[in-house]
């Protein structure tokens, strides 16, 4: 249940990114394969962080202290750039069309998870 409702809230925070930020598109037809998509779309983003985000923070550990966590944007916006390689990759209608945009979304993003994890509950 604990992942199925972090996979809504990543979702939730992806259409809001899709929404606010120039240069994110979802591309999909009705609502409900907008729906489906962010669905996938949350699902593979979650997949990314999950794997790549621990040895990104451990290779990475001293551009984290150097630049005093500042570095985890710029890995974020990454990571948001691989999950639209990855969804094209899957044919699924979602584009980030480049670092700037993935820069940006991924701050959306970021705050729109913790938004909700605030108003859902996070435990």
């Amino acid at each position: 249940m604990k992942v199925i409702l972090k996979i809504l809230v990543v979702a939730a925070a992806l259409w809001g990114a899709t929404e606010l930020v120039p240069g994110i598109a979802l591309s999909a037809g009705t609502t409900t394969e907008k729906i489906v998509t962010l669905l996938a779309v949350a699902l593979i983003f979650g997949v990314v962080n999950a794997v790549l985000k621990p040895i990104i923070k451990t290779v990475g550990c001293a551009f984290y202290v150097l630049t005093l966590g500042l570095f985890a944007l710029v890995v974020n916006a990454g990571l948001l750039l691989l999950t639209s390689w990855l969804a094209e990759k899957l044919d699924l209608p979602f584009q980030v069309s480049g670092f700037w945009a993935a820069f940006w979304g991924a701050i959306v993003v970021g705050l729109i998870s913790w938004l909700l994890n605030m108003i859902l509950g996070d435990d």
